[in-house]
């Protein structure tokens, strides 16, 4: 089976970058369980992005949350007989703290998540999304989602640039960093395929994934 050397698998990556389209295509490949972030459970979502100084941080704690009750959930589940694949890293959760908080509210949100953050496992493998900012901001109009008619490409600009330096210093893992600009997972089969075979053949805990096309 395809990736079977890879119990805990897993995508991430800005908004827009087609991570929870690639968690579920992987699943259905490997017969794995997912475990996906879910924004429309976020009552706090849709006016974060309409008001951001004074929505971020009900929203981040939300988010924090519900992370937290799902991490949990993770950590006392057989990955050694169950192949799991998750459209986020529990880990990322202070990227975004870190971009929308204001300074006093970044420091409360520190004090709770150290109180009650648990340790989630360390995954087998991430794969790291990349997409220049126009690719960010076409797939999010292609999805169509009212609520994100609000996102700017500033705050998608900022936001790939928070991912690229939480990367740039991860090691806790085995590290895929691709770039999705020229890749198209979930409508080309081939794509598709030429990104499990890279997986599959990875060797070294870091390693880059690009498809130049004319």
């Amino acid at each position: 089976m395809p990736l079977s050397k890879y119990r805990y698998i897993v995508v991430e990556g800005p908004i827009g970058v087609g991570k929870t389209s690639l968690t579920q295509r992987l699943a259905e490949r490997t017969a794995a369980q997912t475990l996906l972030e879910k924004p429309q459970d976020n009552p706090f979502l849709a006016r974060f992005y309409q008001d951001s100084a004074r929505y971020a941080l009900p929203t981040q704690l939300f988010f924090l949350f519900q992370r937290i009750n799902e991490v949990r959930d993770l950590a006392q589940m057989d990955l050694f007989g169950n192949r799991t694949i998750s459209d986020y890293l529990f880990e990322k959760d202070t990227l975004f703290a870190r971009l929308t908080l204001s300074e006093d509210e970044y420091k409360l949100y520190q004090n709770i998540y150290q109180s009650l953050a648990p340790q989630a496992p360390t995954p087998d493998l991430v794969v790291y999304l990349q997409a220049s900012t126009d690719a960010l901001v076409e797939r999010i109009q292609r999805r169509g989602l009212r609520y994100e008619n609000t996102i700017g490409s500033d705050y998608l600009a900022r936001l790939a640039q928070s991912y690229g330096e939480f990367f740039h210093h991860y090691d806790a893992a085995p590290l895929l960093v691709v770039n999705s600009d020229n890749l198209n997972f979930v409508d080309e089969d081939e794509d598709f395929e030429l990104l499990l075979q890279r997986i599959q053949n990875m060797r070294g805990p870091r390693e880059f994934f690009s498809l130049g096309r004319d």
